[in-house]
């Protein structure tokens, strides 16, 4: 099917977002309103409607049933239309009364901003910064041209200089598009300007952007990470029949520099949320079962720490990957991979969490010296921070252990007394035939150290929402991977909280 007249369609990643919440029976309606409107999107019966209150006056209302609207960018000039979002009429509605779309002046990108959003913003930022001695704001130093070259909008440059902290950058992030919110992260982490620059490969901008051009900017990378320009019926229809997959089409340029490249050795990808983070992790295990890990033998593990997740990303893998691919991928969370990983070994224990074991606690306690005077509570916790971190297996362990952050001084005769408890509850553990979490770790750790990691078949470990990765957890894919060999561990992770002030990869 032709456009006529020289249309040009594109349709934005927002609408298959909306149109994957519709149900049934009117996602069958819009698939023949976009059809009709393909033809001639100026044709009368689709009724254009104003949008009372809108802040983008090009934007229209477009009848796709008696309750359904969509959201169409109508263009002044030129032949290009954009669709937005389709929604019951009066959310459609509400909907399109917050937004703008407009082409960055620098950057060279379309983009979609809610402005109602982002004057809330910038107003919180502003009265939390209202004390007598404010601190200097965080990119005060930033030319308005630099920032808007990483992509900020210009109607966001306000929200942007009333940053002071690290919180302020999270609290504007998810308000910012995709490729600003990698630039102003990477500005929070300490990176100087050209090297994000480098990395992000911003082009020198252009003196002569045209603000009304739609179908130049539609042309942009950072546009094609929001829009999909419609040039094959085909790929229309799979789209709109599984839009859950609209991040297969929609994978940003910098998303994909990431995936598709060999890395020497570990990697780590840090993001916000929504920042994409699992979607790169998976277009990884698909690239690498695809291009690097082809042999019938070879096998890919992918992990995270919640179960739930797991099973999300497995299920996702499998509308993008085929069979065969997904033979040589196994998508697992952590602490099943070791519980299976150790029955296979012949080590039966049951692996238990927190309050599983608050009968063993209240047990071991009994031994507690009264002299002493601590709570349960203060032995738990010195348990968790002190000995499992630092893998305290006897007294000599414990005594010779850093107590970094705990406060309480202890000295070496209080030290002994606790010890008692500790001693205890791990042999309470080891009647009831349970093994910790970390300690189950650390024993899969030392199979696959005296056995050879030959015993695995695993060529390369992605692990997903890593942020909270310990340094046994750590070990672990480690040891699992092996040596450091080309494309062996990729972790993404969201460390906002973490790395502000440090260079990181």
């Amino acid at each position: 099917m032709n456009l006529d007249h020289g249309i040009r369609l594109a349709i934005a990643d927002d609408f298959f977002s909306s149109h994957n919440q519709l149900p049934r029976k009117i996602q069958n309606k819009v698939s023949e309103f976009i059809n009709r409107f393909r033809q001639s999107p100026t044709r009368s019966g689709l009724n254009y409607e104003s949008i009372k209150g809108s802040r983008d006056k090009r934007l229209k209302s477009v009848r796709v049933d008696l309750d359904y609207r969509a959201i169409v960018l109508k263009p002044e000039t030129g032949n290009t239309y954009l669709l937005l979002w389709v929604d019951q009429h009066d959310d459609a509605y509400q909907w399109a009364r917050r937004k703008v779309c407009q082409i960055n002046q620098v950057s060279g990108s379309v983009q979609i901003i809610d402005v109602e959003q982002v004057e809330a913003t910038t107003e919180k930022l502003k009265q939390s910064h209202q004390q007598p001695e404010a601190q200097p704001k965080r990119f005060d130093a930033i030319a308005d041209r630099d920032l808007m070259r990483l992509g900020v909008p210009e109607i966001l440059l306000p929200a942007v200089r009333e940053i002071v902290s690290d919180r302020d950058v999270e609290e504007l992030l998810p308000h910012l598009p995709k490729e600003a919110s990698d630039g102003i992260f990477m500005l929070a982490a300490g990176y100087p300007l050209p090297d994000i620059f480098q990395q992000l490969e911003r082009p020198e901008p252009k003196d002569n952007i045209d603000p009304d051009n739609l179908e130049a900017a539609l042309d942009n990378e950072d546009s094609r990470s929001r829009f999909m320009v419609v040039t094959d019926d085909t790929e229309l229809e799979e789209m709109l029949a599984a839009p859950l997959e609209k991040w297969r089409v929609f994978l940003h340029p910098t998303q994909r520099k990431l995936v598709e490249r060999d890395w020497n050795g570990a990697v780590r990808v840090l993001g916000g949320a929504g920042t994409g983070k699992t979607v790169v992790a998976m277009h990884r295990a698909k690239w690498l079962a695809e291009n690097r890990l082809t042999k019938t033998s070879d096998r890919l593990l992918f992990t995270t720490f919640t179960r739930n997740l797991a099973i999300d990303i497995e299920n996702n893998l499998k509308t993008i990957c085929t069979p065969e691919v997904m033979k040589r991928i196994r998508v697992i969370n952590l602490d099943s991979w070791v519980t299976s990983f150790l029955k296979e070994e012949g080590i039966e224990n049951r692996i238990v969490y927190n309050n599983e074991t608050d009968d063993l606690w209240q047990q071991a306690y009994t031994l507690a010296p009264p002299e002493l005077g601590f709570p349960l509570s203060f032995y738990r916790e010195e348990w968790q921070e002190v000995l499992q971190q630092n893998r305290c297996q006897t007294l000599r362990d414990y005594l010779g252990s850093r107590r970094i952050g705990r406060g309480t001084r202890l000295s070496r005769q209080q030290r002994q007394g606790i010890w008692l408890v500790f001693e205890e509850y791990r042999n309470l553990l080891r009647e009831a035939g349970y093994r910790e979490a970390n300690d189950a770790m650390y024993d899969a750790i030392s199979i696959i150290r005296a056995k050879g990691r030959e015993i695995l078949p695993y060529k390369a470990v992605i692990v997903d929402e890593a942020q909270d990765m310990s340094k046994g957890v750590f070990e672990l894919i480690r040891a699992i991977a092996g040596l450091p060999t080309a494309n062996d561990i990729f972790l993404v992770a969201d460390a906002h909280q973490r790395i502000y002030g440090q260079i990181v990869i």
